[in-house]
């Protein structure tokens, strides 16, 4: 069994922006998440990165490929939700 580990709240934002970034690229191109079976990812898998799942840097790189955009495209302006917010 896989150790479980909960993401920090800036991972997470991270994760979801991102997410939402891919789900853009493919629905301006016309595609449906069942069309990226076409390009070697299940459905589920899909739809666990559009959710904001957290992903490796191969699958970021398979993404920029499918697009054929580079890795910047997609996660150029994120940092933003990589900054801790303070509690107070």
């Amino acid at each position: 069994m896989g150790a479980t580990r909960e993401i920090p709240p800036h991972y997470d934002r991270y994760f979801r922006a991102l997410g939402h970034k891919i789900r853009l690229c493919r629905t301006q191109r016309g595609l449906t998440q069942e069309d990226m079976i076409s390009y070697g990812f299940s459905v589920r898998h899909w739809q666990m990165v559009e959710a904001g799942r957290p992903m490796t840097v191969f699958t970021l790189l398979r993404i920029c490929e499918t697009f054929d955009i580079v890795p910047e495209r997609l996660i150029g302006g994120l940092a933003q939700h990589l900054l801790r917010r303070k509690k107070g």
